[in-house]
């Protein structure tokens, strides 16, 4: 057969076909060697894994704390690649893309409590915050104001504040400045226990009151119904 018949018939180049038939045997490929951001880090990782460790997202942090700069895909893939019950989730994991958040789910990951997150959700933020370094920063700051609040630790308001003006991130700054026309009352509220739910319930039961005697009577038996309730 001819060159150009061969290439017909095989489907490919007849340029491929004449340097193959030079060469007198079949050119196989050397295997490309690529060193990995992640060579360095498997023997602790794997040891990790071994100890019981096998969250994906928490291992991905451990490893960005001692300097790992690679994706949060390598890890996952290499993890269900090479380490044990990795590969017996090989398909849902590799199959298992997990797309970007909206924002409203990403406020709801960024304020949420970090050990009531389920694994998926965890994947989630890792893959959000790895993004840009804007995103984790904005993270870091949620985080200190949702535990000043939980725990009531007022004092630390002065701090916060000063870490949002120097983050250049518009949007936790026009909240800041918020923050800032009322600064004493926002400490107070972060830091007494005191608050308004007393008078917030009350409110509701009048509301309750009002809206069951709509259309049935006039204002004598709506002020007897709160006088009674009161």
């Amino acid at each position: 057969m001819s060159q150009a018949a061969i290439a017909q018939q095989v489907g490919i180049g007849a340029s491929t076909v004449q340097s193959w038939l030079a060469t007198g045997t079949f050119p196989e490929r050397k295997p490309r060697e690529q060193a990995s951001h992640l060579d360095r880090y498997l023997p602790s990782l794997i040891l990790r894994w071994e100890d019981g460790c096998h969250n994906i997202a928490g291992l991905f942090r451990e490893l960005v704390e001692q300097g790992y700069t690679g994706s949060y895909e390598s890890v996952r893939d290499t993890l269900v690649r090479l380490l044990p019950q990795g590969r017996k989730n090989e398909a849902s994991a590799t199959s298992k893309a997990l797309p970007l958040p909206t924002s409203r789910q990403a406020a709801f990951l960024f304020l949420r409590r970090p050990e009531k997150l389920r694994v998926e959700e965890q994947e989630t933020l890792v893959k959000l915050c790895h993004i840009n370094p804007e995103v984790d920063l904005a993270y870091d700051l949620v985080q200190q104001f949702v535990q000043m609040l939980r725990t009531r630790a007022g004092e630390r308001l002065d701090d916060w504040l000063d870490q949002v003006e120097r983050s250049n991130l518009p949007e936790l700054q026009s909240f800041a400045a918020g923050v800032q026309k009322d600064k004493d009352a926002v400490r107070a509220g972060l830091t007494w226990w005191i608050n308004n739910g007393v008078v917030e319930g009350h409110v509701t039961k009048l509301k309750l009151i009002k809206r069951q005697g709509y259309g049935r009577a006039e204002f004598p038996l709506l002020r007897k119904r709160v006088l009674h309730a009161v």
